[in-house]
């Protein structure tokens, strides 16, 4: 599975790469900006992300702003959202404002911080990212 960690926090960086890592290739982005760019450039290769782990308050461009421009490149790419990258919000902000947002922007899971992993895995379990 081809993961994409998005997260502007060293340490919550460094705990997803170690829980995703034996379930294929994990890359990092440390903002929206940059997310977006491989997010692109995976799909110009045909080897797009089967996953996305992506916080919300980051620097430069939020995960609310990244996930609509994800979601519009996979459009433009051919792929639906049961098609596209199964996203999870990995973020401290649970309020009711922000997971609306991240739903309506098609997340598939949005998980509040700090990120435990047994839950992680049952979202990826429930999402069917897991054999």
């Amino acid at each position: 599975m081809k993961t994409l960690i998005v997260e502007d926090d060293f340490t919550s960086r460094l705990l997803l790469q170690e829980i995703l890592k034996k379930y294929g290739e994990t890359h990092i982005a440390v903002n929206g900006k940059e997310a977006v760019e491989a997010v692109r450039l995976a799909l110009e290769s045909g080897e797009h992300y089967r996953l996305i782990c992506l916080d919300i308050m980051m620097p430069e461009m939020d995960g609310h702003e990244a996930l609509t421009e994800i979601r519009s490149l996979e459009k433009a790419k051919g792929l639906d959202v049961t098609d596209g990258a199964r996203v999870i919000m990995t973020t401290a902000m649970d309020d009711m404002k922000n997971v609306g947002k991240a739903y309506y922007n098609l997340c598939d899971a949005y998980l509040a911080k700090p990120i435990q992993k047994a839950k992680l895995l049952e979202e990826l379990a429930s999402l069917k990212l897991l054999p």
